[in-house]
């Protein structure tokens, strides 16, 4: 009986726009290949579900969300006279799909603790280089546009920018989720007033309120969201749970985790060793791995290992504080002590319980601006454009502090 051949133009239902379709057959086979899948196991967000009980999306919905975006921005740029060829259209296609592909899993925990001096966009590079070679040098054009060394500015921008299909998607999709309605931002509209200048991705004048909307969400995003305090201790705790997993596994304790965790927990991997073989381990590593460890690990004999991970999975999470100014060295040491002797531990291993450190947020970089095109031609950086004086503000960075230490009286 004769073989038959799958039908590759799939369409996917999604929350966020309906039904999306998938363009081609290289898509849909990059999204069907096991690398892609596994983004299925990787939340969007990270620990936020324990703040907003609904942020359960993962990255695989994301990059499907924004593949569906990038073929909205192909369509209004061509009817816009840009001329796109059609090797450019599926190498950005490719890009967008694969941008997030080397997210480790909770997202940015495992850059910070197991895995260290590679960050997911390199290791993105490494997947799509990967999957290069198997799908014949199909994704070359891709990865040029990826790495930013393709002669035509404005693709890469569509990609990674102030303004990129990326943030389009992952500020609207995690509103949604979250059901922080001040992220809701109105992409289709930022969408349509997209045109091309001098070869750089601009916004034309009659978008430039939905543009200062956008930047003006994607603050209050960072704040009420990403970097919402809750969010912020549990993904702190999760990178010293990791942490202290591997301080042990490097003194030979036994530790409970799957192989492929037990590879990152056993091994010292960063840049330079960080092998086709790491990679091929690293496919395999996804928050179940690690939800799964931190569930035994409740009942491991080390008492930091055990006492952070029991805190994780019933959600008893450390106390924070956060102000405008450092916290000294001797404050943070004085609750060392004083909550050493209430855990009975060192003040090392009271370390992992009470940390202080700094976040940033800055809404709007202008050293590589959202320029707005006038009816003239001209551009103009968007914060000088706006007659919005928040806009200036926005490019200042935020700089705050925290503190963490058990919610002991």
């Amino acid at each position: 009986m004769k073989k038959k051949t799958p039908n590759k133009l799939k369409i996917l239902n999604d929350p966020i726009y309906g039904f999306i379709q998938i363009p081609n057959s290289i898509i849909f086979d990059l999204i069907e290949h096991p690398y892609f899948q596994r983004l299925r196991r990787i939340a969007q967000m990270g620990f936020s579900n324990l703040v907003y009980p609904g942020a359960n999306h993962t990255r695989f919905q994301h990059a499907i969300g924004c593949i569906h975006l990038m073929q909205k921005a192909v369509r209004v740029l061509r009817f816009k006279q840009i001329e796109i060829s059609k090797d450019e259209e599926v190498a950005l296609y490719i890009a967008i799909l694969l941008h997030d592909i080397g997210h480790g899993a909770f997202s940015h925990a495992l850059e910070h603790s197991i895995v260290s001096g590679i960050s997911h966009e390199e290791i993105s590079l490494k997947f799509i280089k990967k999957l290069n070679e198997e799908f014949d040098g199909e994704l070359d054009l891709a990865i040029t546009i990826f790495e930013g060394k393709y002669h035509r500015k404005f693709l890469y921008q569509l990609i990674s920018s102030q303004l990129d299909i990326d943030r389009l998607d992952y500020l609207k999709r995690d509103s949604f989720f979250t059901g922080v309605t001040e992220g809701n931002i109105s992409s289709d509209r930022l969408i349509v007033m997209m045109n091309v200048k001098d070869d750089e991705l601009v916004i034309e004048k009659k978008g430039i309120y939905s543009v200062e909307k956008f930047l003006i969400a994607r603050r209050l995003m960072y704040w009420q969201v990403y970097l919402h305090k809750t969010g912020l201790v549990a993904e702190n705790m999760l990178v010293n749970v990791l942490r202290r997993a591997k301080e042990l596994a490097e003194n030979g304790v036994d530790l409970y985790a799957s192989s492929a965790l037990k590879y990152f927990l056993y091994n010292q991997i960063d840049k330079d060793n960080f092998t086709d073989d790491t990679l091929e381990m690293f496919s395999n590593l996804d928050d179940y791995d690690i939800l799964s460890a931190i569930k035994e690990w409740t009942n491991h004999s080390d008492k930091v290992l055990s006492l952070l991970s029991k805190m994780i999975v019933d959600r008893e999470l450390l106390r924070i504080e956060i102000q405008k100014t450092n916290f000294e060295e001797v404050d943070v040491q004085k609750k060392i002590q004083k909550f050493s002797k209430k855990l009975k531990l060192s003040a090392k291993e009271t370390s992992y319980f009470v940390f202080s450190q700094r976040i940033i947020n800055q809404a709007y970089n202008s050293e590589i601006p959202i320029l707005i095109l006038n009816k003239k031609g001209k551009l103009k950086d968007i914060a000088k454009a706006s007659d919005q004086l928040n806009l200036q503000a926005l490019t200042k960075p935020v700089v705050k502090y925290f503190i963490c230490y058990p919610k002991y009286k």
